[in-house]
């Protein structure tokens, strides 16, 4: 029961730094205007809009109580002007009429209720009142002996222009007040953002050579650390492929040597079976310098992937294999030619050696393209799926004993796909076979 309310107060915050930084910045700061707001409702405007009923209440008690004492023509001339002039108030005698309309019970508002009250506190007698007649002006109606009093008074009597000045003076702060949050928060986000787009490019292989430390001393700590981190790698790559390049180069100089002996010992017993050793080890060497080498040196450059595939599905025809192909989007992205080029050709290779059709699909699927390859051959156990991505490993027992390979074909494609911010999955084909899904970011 808890986890569901925690869940569903989750599912309402924001989820970006930007969102939350600005929902711990401005909370308080709404609080503290509704508390304000509360704060002058009670106490400033309660007293005013009081006072000002009470005032012209005791106008209205003033009027009448003078008409009760000089009831003639003259004198309510006289009135008349003195309340238009001094009182703001316009003064209407209906003689004989009878009011229809009577105000019993405290009305819906702050400003009725309070005169509502100030007029029943001091007349006693039936009355009505009417505060929106017109925009500016309102009327309060009571019933003398011998007629109807009517009384127009403007409605700023009864209202203070101080609350509208409040609330623009709140509203105004306000929208200033978060803007200057706002304006702040995403120049202290951007750094934020700019380390995650360099880490993304990283991860794809693009270069970040522009990237520099920015922002508050966390996130400076952070970039620098991302630098350092970066260089390390870089260093270790270029290590490893130097290690494996002196390492192919000396292992191929004793190999040629061995050749040369071999080719000079004519048709000895033995001789071709030697000869194919040494044509396997060059291979096994190549495979492993091909895996080490990964894709040291190479740029990610704007490329046609449809074009790529397309390629390549090419050079596999002419290899012998059948495949069938359909591109539903050909679009161009940052990428490594060389490696994408390696993952493709290492993923068709193994369907050629285990299946006898292939079909392949490629397309956009949302923020990422996907090629999909469909094989009819006898499919990898679900249990086995990951082992086939580990260097050296080889499915033997469920795939063709004649295969031959290192068992890095798959570790290259993985780790090109990677190296691309991807990932390749393997899946149950349709047709019983096996389907390897190859998913590339398009990188927005």
């Amino acid at each position: 029961m808890g986890s569901g309310k925690t869940g569903w107060i989750k599912s309402l915050m924001p989820s970006g730094l930007l969102g939350r930084s600005l929902l711990i910045l401005m909370t308080p700061m709404l609080l503290l205007q509704i508390v304000t707001v509360l704060i002058f409702f009670e106490r400033h405007w309660d007293t005013v809009a009081r006072q000002l009923s009470r005032g012209l209440a005791g106008d209205v008690v003033f009027v009448i109580d003078y008409l009760g004492e000089y009831p003639d023509a003259e004198h309510f001339e006289w009135l008349q002007h003195s309340a238009r002039t001094r009182l703001q108030l316009d003064i209407l005698f209906e003689p004989d009429e009878i009011l229809e309309q009577q105000i019993t019970q405290p009305p819906f508002g702050l400003v009725s209720q309070e005169l509502f009250t100030a007029l029943d506190e001091r007349l006693e007698r039936p009355f009505f009142f009417d505060l929106d007649i017109d925009n500016r002006q309102l009327e309060i109606r009571v019933q003398l002996k011998d007629g109807v009093l009517s009384i127009i008074a403007p409605r700023k009597r009864l209202y203070s222009s101080t609350t509208y000045i409040f609330f623009m003076w709140i509203a105004g702060s306000a929208l200033i007040l978060y803007g200057v949050a706002v304006m702040f928060m995403r120049n202290q986000v951007r750094p934020i953002r700019r380390l995650a787009k360099a880490a993304d490019q990283f991860g794809r292989g693009v270069e970040v050579d522009t990237f520099k430390p920015e922002g508050a001393a966390e996130v400076r700590l952070a970039a620098s650390s991302f630098i350092s981190m970066r260089d390390r790698i870089a260093r270790h790559l270029s290590q490893r492929t130097a290690l494996l390049a002196g390492v192919s180069h000396d292992l191929r100089t004793p190999l040629t040597r061995m050749k040369l002996e071999l080719a000079m010992q004519g048709s000895l017993p033995g001789v071709d079976a030697l000869k194919q050793d040494v044509v396997d080890m060059e291979r096994m060497v190549d495979a492993y310098l091909a895996f080490a080498r990964g894709e040291e040196g190479e740029k990610a450059v704007p490329t046609d992937i449809g074009k790529l595939i397309t390629d390549q599905v090419g050079e596999s025809l002419r290899d012998g294999q059948q495949i069938d192909l359909h591109i539903a989007d050909s679009l161009e992205m940052d990428l490594r030619p060389q490696s994408v080029r390696r993952c493709l050709a290492n993923i068709m290779s193994n369907a050629g050696r285990y299946a006898n059709n292939l079909s392949v699909r490629a397309g956009r699927r949302g923020q990422d393209y996907e090629i999909v390859f469909d094989d009819d051959g006898p499919g990898i156990p679900a249990d086995k799926r990951e082992e086939v991505f580990k260097p050296f490993y080889r499915l033997e027992e469920s795939r063709n004993q004649a295969t031959g390979g290192v068992g890095l074909g798959m570790t290259i494609a993985r780790d090109s796909a990677r190296g691309h911010g991807g990932d390749v999955f393997l899946e149950d084909a349709p047709g019983g076979g096996l389907r390897v899904r190859l998913v590339l970011p398009l990188g927005h």
